[in-house]
């Protein structure tokens, strides 16, 4: 089994004997100490004057979407660091390698929470190509 601990956080990662690693995520993340849980709503990419941003070009969806992801985690005191679990919701689960790349470029190096990625038939928005949602963990100090 591997294990590790998020730099300058009680949270640790891992994978598991008999599970293969996960490209940019953990198969288990565990919170070592007492925190505050943060949940963030499926964010969607829509700036902050509501209008879509990347109409028909996923990347640039996605990297609104980690913008706002963010900006929300910001607001309830955390940051990247404390995320423990990402669920993504994507009109085509063909296009992960996508979120893989734009997720590597907002994440800081280490960190890699559970996640969930569902392909879905439709967002809120036709428009829509992405969902993601976010758990997060700050500890109590």
């Amino acid at each position: 089994m591997s294990e590790h601990l998020r730099s300058g956080t009680d949270i640790r990662q891992y994978t598991p004997a008999g599970l293969p690693p996960g490209p940019g995520y953990s198969h288990a993340v565990a919170v070592d100490v007492p925190g505050r849980l943060v949940v963030i709503s499926g964010q969607v990419a829509v700036d902050a004057g509501g209008a879509l941003v990347g109409r028909g070009d996923l990347r640039a969806q996605l990297h609104q979407i980690f913008t706002n992801l963010g900006t929300a985690l910001a607001a309830a005191g955390a940051g990247w660091e404390h995320v423990v679990k990402l669920g993504y919701f994507l009109r085509d689960a063909g296009q992960v390698a996508v979120v893989r790349e734009v997720r590597a470029a907002h994440l800081p190096a280490g960190v890699e929470p559970a996640a969930t990625l569902v392909e879905v038939s439709r967002l809120v928005h036709e428009d829509m190509l992405a969902e993601i949602e976010a758990w997060a963990v700050v500890p109590l100090r």
